[in-house]
């Protein structure tokens, strides 16, 4: 390994966050893209957070980014945003982006400059209506995954018809980022930006921002339980997708990213906590999650039972409680179309490779040692 693809591995440790300990479950010359793939969108993406920029600034740099890439020494000092390391050292990113095959950069090439021109324009807009929402879900990862899913089949690990299924990726990254979208409520609201789609909102108060205030809680907790809601819609599309991936590594990589996003969103559901703090899953909870996704039938048991989970905690005076139990019944049917459904703690994984052992041991260590520094 190169030094400069060394560094970039750094930075994907640094920024990755979730993504960076399934991104090294995956083999060769695919991880490496997928890398890079990731740390070109991260970069993109600071660009569009960073808040100290002008749009002066921005909306040239956001159209123009996937030119960057065959750029050698085009970087962006002047970014203070976390995760500017990536626009600072972008010269070491887009060298490695260069040293991949061609048909890997096609593909991070054109998915870059989609999603630059679409976030330039989400810039002065605000999220209005649930087609918004979708559009701007699309944007921030539903072309993520329309890339990844490009990638898997250039790598010759899938069959075409993953990557060609736009539909259908599209609608995972969907479920994926309005899961972060709920999450991230007191982040956007600290950074003066709002997501959450004010068709829904509105029906629960006047202002967003409201709902921090705790005599607001009741109506932001219906408000959040319908946002949940319409994060499920996405599930059956989840479980198809999965079931079409034939590489255990790609299958494992993907599976660990929905059943965590899964398992989130039943921790978000009727919590009042999402409103006073960040709400995340147990990190032993993610490091089983990570051990265990490794076939569709614990991925269909683990989407079951976090479905029942969300079930018991529906209020029978929900203003969604009826399309929510809905949702969770579509989803539990869906989990139990192929028979009957194994336990996840019964069932044995047929496949745990040492890399993916140790990335999961690996997580849990850094998550605890970030803890107590």
């Amino acid at each position: 390994m190169s030094d400069s693809l060394q560094t970039c591995y750094k930075y994907l440790d640094q920024t990755g966050r979730s993504f960076a300990t399934v991104i090294h479950t995956l083999d060769g010359e695919l991880r490496n893209a997928v890398c890079i793939y990731y740390l070109v969108l991260r970069a993109l993406d600071t660009v569009e957070d960073d808040m100290t920029l002008s749009l002066e600034t921005k909306v040239p740099m956001l159209h123009n980014f996937h030119t960057y890439l065959y750029q050698a020494d085009w970087r962006f000092p002047e970014s203070k945003y976390k995760d500017h390391v990536v626009l600072q050292d972008f010269p070491t990113i887009s060298r490695e982006f260069r040293n991949l095959a061609e048909v890997y950069q096609k593909v991070i090439a054109e998915i870059c400059r989609e999603m630059g021109m679409g976030m330039a324009e989400f810039l002065e807009m605000k999220v209005e209506s649930l087609l918004d929402f979708d559009k701007y879900c699309q944007l921030a990862s539903g072309l993520l995954v329309i890339g990844l899913s490009r990638l898997f089949s250039a790598s010759g690990l899938e069959e075409a018809s993953i990557g060609e299924d736009i539909r259908l990726s599209n609608s995972v990254g969907l479920f994926y980022q309005k899961t972060n979208i709920i999450r991230d409520y007191l982040e956007d609201q600290l950074d003066g930006r709002e997501f959450w789609p004010r068709e829904v909102w509105s029906k629960y108060g006047k202002k967003l921002s409201d709902f921090a205030k705790p005599e607001n809680i009741v109506p932001a907790v219906q408000c959040l339980n319908e946002l949940v809601t319409n994060a499920l819609q996405h599930v059956p599309d989840v479980l198809l997708y999965l079931s079409r991936l034939r590489n255990q590594r790609v299958f494992h990589f993907n599976a660990i990213l929905q059943v965590m996003s899964m398992a989130t969103l039943a921790a978000f559901y009727n919590n009042q906590q999402v409103f006073k703090g960040v709400v995340k899953i147990r990190k032993g909870q993610t490091a089983t999650l990570m051990m265990d996704a490794t076939n569709m039938q614990v991925v269909r048991a683990v989407m079951y039972q976090y479905a029942n989970e969300i079930y018991q905690k529906i209020p029978l005076t929900d203003p969604s409680a009826r399309r929510t139990k809905d949702m969770v019944s579509t989803i539990q049917k869906q989990s139990l179309s192929s028979g009957l459904l194994v336990s996840r703690y019964s069932f044995f994984p047929t496949y745990l490779s040492r890399a993916v052992l140790l990335a999961a041991l690996s997580w849990l260590y850094l998550s605890t040692i970030k803890a107590q520094t």
